[in-house]
């Protein structure tokens, strides 16, 4: 309790209050998990569910799924009020706390969040929701959490965390500061966020004219025969993915080896591809026998794309320049090895267009909300083909644009990062007295 305790030498404003101030475990100020859903609840009764993944990294429920009770998943028990505080008791590492402002009967939380309603005389709602918020009770919340891949604590450790007890004019004070400088922070970064989306759609747009029209306005056209395509360029050609490339598969997890002569090598996963780049912060490695690595080993040029997951995964890819040496990839990653003379980098390019986007999906086999395309499937793609030349004149230009979006892409990123971190040092400033906020409140 030491990052909560130190708290009492930075109630700096309180002056002569100090004497008064003092820390309390929440179990003495709130009602946590006051009240379920039962067992016998009739079966359509129309419930609006909030889950761990409903709520975003600045504690915004961006997401509510409604359901009848009958249907509804197991865990959907916590009945919530206006003016409770949730807080995520599993996979603490995601930061999931929210304050209810919706005043429903029918809204349920989770059973992984500890539900806090305050005793209105003593804490003020949203000054327990910013309290909960600050760095060193998410911290404390995260180091009282045990397991690796799925940390979890419960509520009576969540209760036995401390709050400062200020009169409850103080804590109005430090909530309404807060939600005055947080509004604004937000709109800021919503403005960000929406230069986010633009910036998307302006790398789409151009992607999709460069491999599906041309940058040339003015050439004859003709119809490719596809409908979600349209008309293209008069000389391009409309040509089958299996004709221009071999498909091949990769390593499954999991085999038996045993007694086997093996090599334990870097392979890609899912979540190295990602569109249109690489991302090779975590590579894992597996054992394979040593007789299958030529199998499996990539080549420079390969254009990598995914089996499936979510749709937003369904067959993005990324050229391979020989990044990592004697690198394998698994079988959820399908390495598309061009043909001689075949351009990777256009057929990549192709990868990111909206219209084979759209054939991943139309083909894609479903299970549950996850999809996946097969080999057969990859191979039915169709790719327009201008000429070698076209294509190399093409892909330079577009590169130089895609490079500077990208470049604006990362500094608004950076932007909105640096606001986020401003609005976290904000909070936990004001809830521990390290600013005065009383000329801020009366102003």
């Amino acid at each position: 309790m030491k990052a909560l305790i130190s708290c009492d030498r930075n109630l700096l404003w309180l002056g002569q209050m100090k004497k008064s101030y003092k820390l309390i475990p929440l179990k003495y100020v709130t009602r946590i998990n006051a009240d379920t859903l039962p067992e016998l609840t009739p079966s359509n009764f129309s419930i609006k569910y909030i889950d761990i993944g409903s709520i975003n990294s600045t504690g915004e429920i961006i997401q509510i799924s409604e359901f009848i009770f009958g249907d509804s998943p197991s865990r959907a028990r916590r009945k919530v009020c206006q003016g409770d505080t949730i807080v995520s008791t599993v996979r603490t590492y995601l930061k999931a706390i929210s304050y209810i402002d919706e005043d429903n009967p029918n809204l349920i939380a989770s059973t992984g969040f500890a539900v806090l309603s305050p005793i209105r005389n003593i804490i003020y709602p949203r000054y327990l929701y910013y309290w909960m918020r600050c760095s060193f009770v998410v911290d404390e919340i995260c180091a009282r959490s045990v397991g690796v891949s799925y940390p979890a604590t419960n509520a009576p450790e969540i209760g036995s965390i401390s709050i400062a007890r200020l009169h409850i004019e103080q804590q109005q004070a430090i909530a309404s500061f807060l939600d005055r400088k947080t509004a604004a922070i937000d709109t800021l970064i919503a403005k960000k966020q929406r230069l986010i989306q633009l910036l998307e759609e302006k790398r789409t747009a151009l992607i999709n004219q460069a491999v599906t029209k041309g940058l040339n306005p003015n050439v004859p056209m003709k119809d490719s025969g596809i409908p979600w395509i349209g008309d293209v360029p008069e000389h391009w050609k409309v040509l089958r993915l299996k004709f221009i490339a071999e498909v091949r598969g990769g390593v499954a997890k999991g085999r038996n080896l045993k007694d086997k002569k093996i090599v334990e090598l870097p392979y890609l996963r899912v979540a190295n591809v990602q569109d249109g780049y690489l991302d090779l912060s975590d590579v894992a490695t597996i054992s394979i026998e040593v007789s299958e690595e030529r199998r499996y080993l990539l080549k420079t040029g390969d254009v990598l794309m995914n089996e499936g997951g979510d749709d937003d995964k369904l067959g993005r890819g990324a050229v391979w320049e020989g990044q990592i040496d004697r690198c394998i990839h698994q079988n959820h990653v399908f390495a598309v090895r061009p043909f001689k003379s075949i351009n990777p980098h256009w057929i990549n390019l192709t990868t990111q267009a909206s219209y084979l986007k759209y054939f991943f999906l139309i083909r894609a086999k479903r299970a549950t909300n996850l999809a996946s395309i097969s080999s057969y499937n990859l191979k039915e793609a169709p790719i327009l083909f201008p000429p070698p030349h076209e294509q190399e004149e093409t892909l330079a230009k577009v590169q130089k644009q895609l490079d500077n979006i990208q470049n604006i892409y990362a500094k608004v990123i950076f932007q909105i990062k640096k606001l986020q971190e401003y609005r976290q040092s904000l909070i936990t400033a004001a809830v521990t007295g390290k600013i005065d906020i009383r000329e801020e409140v009366a102003a």
